[in-house]
């Protein structure tokens, strides 16, 4: 038996004037995920508790069967076992975004996708700068996304708590910044590097006049603070081997934290240029030696946070094409299956940020017996009898019966 979860990022969405009243999974030509569901089930489930914050880290730790009201201590220990770097048991890891900031206003959350040679020259200067406190370590990613961690002493040593709040930069895309700063345990800690970090990017040369024409990263934005989380592998919760494909270090983390083999595939980008139809191939080969693939596309996210309808659709109408299609077609080629597909969490072309709410889900496969569903969008599954309401349900739904 051969299990895929494809999780197009972000995808779930408002009506949107400009789609005439439709959502972009209404608007998009999707005949693949529509024959998913019309060969199967749809119905609806809600991945991110009301009491936390919509986001990938505790979207996709819901999706893989885990409640984030008991795992979940923080996105940026994710991103640091995607970069193995291991975390204390009183360790901390903090994302450090490059960030452009004008008037006040977050004008780019990833500085305009700052180029990795400009970045590793900021971290060396952030490096350099903290020199003299060796318990800050700055660890560079791909181009905007960075890592900052903090070695604590011992158990005492520890300069965040549960009160500590952080703002994720995506979500004050073209709004002020000045009521977001870092607050509580550690906030004054936090703002003093992010103020720092301003005078050490105005030096730098490559940053000031990038060869891509694009505004300089102005600072860092420090969030997503936590320590390391303790997660049942994958293997022992559900009795399968697992691999994910992704372009995005949380996502990497995470899977390698639940025993999974993370596969990594030349064009994928984590933006809305990602090599699909390379991501569907690299998924039909996983699983000739694997029962469980995940396949995530950050493209429909990044469109949404951009507040670009037309290339949410594009990216949805890619996802359907190279991936959605052949893997299923695979699938049914080889023998018993089950293939889902599921967003992580909603994201609003009109906010440009997470959202908290339900998002839809299709099923089937082998003893997977179809209702009377055929499209794959909000409402469709808005008119679904078929509802988890805790996101971590899916997971089990998904591997077993398939009774509600």
């Amino acid at each position: 038996m051969k299990y895929v979860l494809v999780i197009p990022d972000g995808c779930a969405d408002e009506p949107q004037d400009a789609l005439g009243g439709k959502t972009p999974l209404q608007a998009a030509f999707l005949p693949h995920m529509d024959e998913v569901v019309s060969a199967g089930i749809l119905g609806r489930t809600d991945t991110v508790p009301a009491s936390m914050p919509s986001g990938s880290d505790v979207g996709t730790m819901s999706l893989f069967g885990y409640d984030p009201l008991v795992f979940h201590t923080g996105r940026a220990p994710l991103e640091a076992a995607a970069q193995g770097i291991e975390l204390g048991p009183h360790d901390w890891a903090i994302r450090c975004n490059f960030v452009t900031i004008d008037k006040g206003n977050m004008a780019s959350f990833t500085a305009s996708q700052l180029p990795n040679e400009v970045g590793a020259e900021l971290i060396s200067l952030l490096q350099e700068a903290t020199a003299d406190d060796p318990q800050w370590e700055f660890h560079q990613g791909v181009s905007y996304r960075n890592l900052l961690v903090y070695r604590a002493k011992d158990a005492d040593d520890q300069p965040f708590d549960g009160g500590t709040s952080t703002t994720p930069p995506h979500d004050l895309t073209d709004q002020p910044i000045a009521q977001d700063l870092p607050s509580g345990k550690g906030g004054e800690l936090l703002n003093d590097l992010m103020e720092r970090s301003k005078k050490l990017f105005s030096k730098s040369k490559l940053n000031q006049k990038r060869s891509d024409g694009n505004p300089p990263a102005t600072q860092i934005w420090l969030w997503g603070q936590g320590s390391r989380p303790a997660l049942t592998p994958f293997q022992e919760q559900f009795g399968k081997s697992g691999a994910v494909i992704t372009a995005v270090d949380l996502l990497r983390g995470l899977g390698r934290l639940l025993g999974w083999d993370v596969i990594e595939v030349e064009g994928a980008t984590g933006y809305t240029d990602t090599d699909y139809a390379a991501k569907g191939r690299a998924a039909i080969e996983t699983l000739q030696n694997t029962d469980f693939v995940v396949v995530h596309v950050e493209a429909t996210d990044e469109a949404s946070h951009e507040g670009e309808v037309h290339e949410k659709i594009k990216a949805l109408e890619n996802i359907d094409q190279h991936i959605v299609g052949p893997v299923h077609e695979y699938l049914r080629e080889q023998g018993d299956y089950r293939i889902l597909v599921c967003p992580d969490h909603p994201t609003f072309l009109r906010t440009k940020t997470h959202s908290h709410g339900y998002v839809p889900f299709g099923i089937c496969g082998t003893k997977v017996r179809p209702d009377q569903s055929n499209k794959y969008d909000e409402v469709s599954a808005g008119a679904s009898n078929l509802l988890l309401p805790k996101g971590h349900q899916l997971m089990p739904f998904f591997f077993g019966t398939l009774t509600n």
